[in-house]
């Protein structure tokens, strides 16, 4: 696997994959503080792409990602990260909802466990999950890198709330 880092708003991001597909988003802090595995190897090349995209998304320039993705996960986790992908830019969804969407309404904690086990971040946006009561809940990068996101995203797209 190759892997690259971005300087970011919210500290470095560990960016990792394929020369085709990007597989992990990692954060720097957090509870799911990741960097990179001893068998991997540095090359910067195939991550310029998202590279540009997470910038202009930190920007307030790009809503929406064009890269293609490989995370690796159980088909049900793959439905729950695909169901995350619907979520519009700067609105939020429960994890009832999710789980709704995903035709297992009765599959909430499935899906919060799905939610925390997505290796691409802010691409798949897993901080747009919030508690059946509004509230902020577990995000691997720690809770004051999802409300920035969420923070970042209202700015930009006018919603409030």
């Amino acid at each position: 696997m190759y892997y690259s880092y971005l300087e970011s708003p919210i500290g470095p991001l560990l960016l990792a994959g394929s020369r085709h597909a990007l597989k992990v988003v990692g954060f720097s802090r957090g509870d799911k503080a990741r960097g990179a595995e001893a068998d991997w190897e540095r090359y910067d090349e195939p991550f310029l792409r998202i590279k540009r995209q997470l910038q202009e998304y930190f920007d307030g320039e790009r809503r929406t990602f064009d890269i293609p993705l490989a995370p690796d996960g159980t088909d049900f986790q793959r439905a729950v990260w695909h169901a995350l992908t619907t979520i519009p830019y700067g609105a939020t969804r429960t994890y009832g909802d999710i789980a709704v969407h995903v035709d297992h309404p009765k599959a909430v904690r499935a899906v919060g466990a799905a939610n925390g086990a997505n290796p691409i971040p802010i691409i798949i946006p897993c901080h747009r999950v919030i508690g059946s009561d509004g509230s902020l809940t577990g995000f691997g990068g720690g809770l004051d890198t999802k409300q920035w996101l969420l923070d970042l995203e209202r700015s930009r797209s006018g919603l409030f709330g």
